[in-house]
């Protein structure tokens, strides 16, 4: 792969990110515990512009990994390790200063030299797909003791969602009715944890067993319907966390460009979603009334 095709496919890449209104190097988790910037354990160094660039986005997204250390499939042997058979690589691009003759200097009769960044790629893979590696090597710092605020715990506790921890991902499954999130341990802090799984918890109200909530039925949402459910889903969650007074990063608001195309089309969108908004707080407020008064009748 030269030059051009690599920055093409890194240009491509984030440019394709973007325009789905994420940027994927940014949410409320870390893939792993202590993650850092991509840097290779064999040389010992950071990787930088485009490279840091495009490693931290493929480390958040998680389909080549998720930890923050890369090496080249020579570095890994050299260490006694192995990339793991159909691991996939991804290329990054090498700089390194290449002096090369220049013309002849009429003055000296010699020909002046100059130095040109020389660019080439390599392929390297991430730590997670590598077995073998030393110890000290891949060692995560011990994992720090999660504080849970009680008041969102009962309140989710009594709402009867079910929700599993787990993975690199953080999403509703309507065909199996469960919240999945990733550990709590994994958020970058415990108002990001409550936030997100109160995002998820306000989509679990629109199943058909509860809120009856489905967009995609109506010719007024149309290819918006997506779109429109995350805006219900975000601002349920902003006022459930208002609710319980909590201060956190809201998982979608990388949806903002969507949520923007919504509302230009209609103008009154944004009526129709906070009272959508408004029926999310009320159902869980009125189930979380009804469960205390009948553990205190109990």
């Amino acid at each position: 792969m030269n030059k051009q095709d690599i920055a093409q496919t890194i240009t491509d890449g984030i440019i394709k990110q973007l325009e789905a209104g994420t940027a994927p190097w940014v949410k409320p988790w870390h893939s792993k515990p202590n993650e850092g910037a991509p840097h290779n354990p064999a040389s010992g160094t950071y990787y930088r512009g485009a490279n840091f660039i495009w490693l931290s986005m493929l480390q958040s997204a998680g389909a080549f990994g998720t930890s923050d250390k890369w090496l080249t499939y020579k570095q890994a042997q050299d260490k006694g390790a192995q990339v793991v058979k159909g691991a996939k690589g991804v290329q990054v691009i090498f700089y390194k200063p290449l002096q090369v003759q220049g013309a002849l200097n009429p003055t000296t009769g010699q020909h002046d030299s100059k130095v040109i960044p020389m660019i080439k790629t390599y392929t390297v893979f991430n730590a997670d797909f590598i077995e073998g590696l030393p110890v000290d090597e891949v060692i995560e710092a011990p994992k720090t003791e999660f504080q849970t605020i009680e008041e969102c715990e009962d309140f989710i506790k009594l709402s009867g969602a079910t929700i599993q921890h787990g993975g690199n991902s953080a999403h509703y499954a309507p065909a199996s009715d469960y919240i999945q999130l990733p550990a709590r341990e994994d958020f970058k802090s415990k108002q990001d944890y409550y936030a997100t799984a109160l995002h998820e918890l306000s989509h679990w109200t629109g199943h058909k067993s509860r809120i009856d909530r489905d967009f995609s039925k109506s010719k007024r949402w149309g290819d918006s319907a997506y779109a429109f459910e995350e805006l219900v889903a975000e601002l349920g969650a902003a006022m459930l966390c208002a609710h319980l007074k909590i201060d956190g990063q809201l998982q979608h608001a990388s949806y903002v460009a969507s949520w923007l195309k919504v509302l230009k089309q209609d103008s009154k969108a944004i009526l129709k979603a906070g009272a959508e908004a408004q029926k999310i707080l009320d159902y869980l407020v009125k189930v979380e009334e009804v469960e205390q008064e009948e553990l205190q009748a109990a």
